[in-house]
């Protein structure tokens, strides 16, 4: 069950956007209207990702994103806005989220940006994908037969290395400080990157594609 936390000033948004959430069988969202009491919300109950009102009395969102990321480093964060996104993009990448959504985004909409946010992915509307610059991967790797362009990121390489040790998901998310339900997101991405079903064929693959080292 994925538990998402909304906190958002107007309370009538917020009872929409659970009962459009609540649609879907694996999600259950709670509902605070105060930004000041969402770190006792955290602190007393496990939410995989929580989605901020960009601007609420006396602490934005961004703010508050950043004082939860202090605590709550594994946290998915997610800005969902009615304002439009294009005058606030810079500010928001800085801020060390997950990623955005417009209040204006459909249910469908608004439930792939969730799910892909808990595998370490974002959507972003055309407009703003073109103002990115492309960065170099950490580490790459190009068949010039299949014509492709793997990458794993940092964190999808640790999981990786302590799947090489033997770990099982648990004492992985133990071992990286991280929710378990978080590891199990970040290997369904790797499975769907490499095209493989398992935690053995991940690990086998990206190793013959020099994307981890072997052990």
């Amino acid at each position: 069950m994925t538990q998402v936390l909304i906190v958002d000033d107007h309370p009538a948004v917020g009872a929409g956007t659970k009962a459009m959430l609540e649609q879907e069988e694996d999600m259950k969202v709670d509902v605070i209207d105060q930004p000041e009491e969402a770190e006792a919300m955290l602190a007393s109950n496990m939410y995989d990702i929580v989605l901020l009102d960009l601007y609420m009395p006396g602490m934005s969102g961004v703010d508050l994103a950043k004082k939860l990321r202090k605590h709550h480093p594994d946290l998915a964060i997610l800005i969902y806005t009615g304002f439009d996104l294009s005058t606030h993009f810079n500010m928001l990448v800085e801020a060390n989220i997950n990623g955005f959504v417009s209040k204006t985004a459909s249910s469908e909409q608004l439930i792939n940006v969730i799910r892909c946010a808990l595998r370490d992915e974002v959507v972003l509307p055309l407009h703003l994908f073109k103002q990115l610059r492309r960065s170099e991967a950490s580490v790459s790797h190009h068949s010039e037969n299949e014509g492709i362009n793997l990458s794993l990121n940092e964190k999808e390489q640790s999981i990786l290395k302590e799947v090489a040790s033997g770990l099982t998901n648990r004492e992985i998310a133990q071992t990286l400080h991280m929710s378990q339900r978080s590891v199990e997101y970040t290997l369904t991405g790797i499975f769907n990157k490499l095209s493989v079903k398992s935690r053995t064929e991940a690990l086998f693959k990206a190793q013959e594609l020099g994307l981890v080292s072997k052990t």
